[in-house]
């Protein structure tokens, strides 16, 4: 049967002598993967349509539960700016990564492709790739059902005097309650503003936004603790992140 996806690159695998599988974030069917026949070859038609982060109009033909194979490909948007800045590439990595490991096969999340797509042009027009990477981050702990609370005391569930956040017990803490989880990190005003954006805000609406390097830096190693305490899935990218991080590339 013959299938058409527009959709995002998350994967490019060697598959073969000459050949790619790719699978791509659609908005129609959701994650899906097909072969790209020769895609690895100098003068290949589907060469440039191959390439991680591409979003593109794909047609693909697949038979039954086989893998499907790619007949055509144009490509929308190349994002080549995101491949040639090595730090862009990095987020972008993550982000493709944390979907393809998140995502079902086939599961359908238009809202979610909606904000991958969205993200990348972001990162492509020169806005703060951490900070659109942590709205994602927050679409993709929505999608999981681990969303934290930041409108009221996961203890006492009081909407004022707001001094904490405990990853453990998935969100902030009033002055009452903090020493209920002693390793909560300090909550500030700013941060907990900055959380909620995070949150709430749609990547395609995001406007200019000002967040200094320190609170930036808070939020970051936060919102990691935050996935390895509630999601627990292990990141080669990120992994990468850390490194760059840790020795100031």
């Amino acid at each position: 049967m013959q299938y058409r996806v527009h959709g995002l690159v998350i994967r490019s695998m060697d598959y073969g002598e000459g050949n790619k599988i790719l699978t791509l974030f659609s908005k129609e069917q959701g994650k899906v993967s097909f072969v790209a026949r020769g895609a690895k070859k100098v003068k290949s038609r589907f060469g440039s349509a191959a390439q991680l982060f591409t979003y593109g109009d794909y047609s693909y033909f697949q038979s039954g539960g086989s893998l499907g194979s790619l007949n055509h490909a144009e490509i929308v948007e190349a994002h080549h700016r995101i491949r040639e800045d090595l730090h862009l590439a990095a987020r972008a990595s993550y982000l493709a990564e944390l979907t393809d490991r998140m995502i079902a096969d086939q599961e359908g999340q238009l809202f979610l492709f909606e904000q991958l797509k969205a993200s990348f042009a972001a990162m492509e027009e020169g806005k703060d790739p951490a900070i659109v990477g942590h709205l994602y981050e927050m679409k993709m702990l929505a999608h999981a059902g681990v969303v934290p609370e930041l409108n009221a005391c996961v203890s006492c569930r009081s909407d004022a005097g707001f001094a904490a956040f405990s990853v453990g017990m998935g969100g902030i803490l009033c002055e009452r309650c903090r020493m209920k989880d002693p390793q909560a990190y300090p909550l500030t005003a700013g941060v907990h503003k900055l959380l909620r954006l995070l949150l709430h805000t749609d990547v395609r609406r995001l406007g200019a936004i000002n967040v200094r390097p320190e609170t930036k830096a808070f939020v970051q190693g936060l919102i990691r603790t935050y996935y390895d305490a509630h999601v627990g899935i292990a990141l080669k990218s990120r992994s990468f992140l850390e490194q760059m991080d840790k020795y100031g590339i």
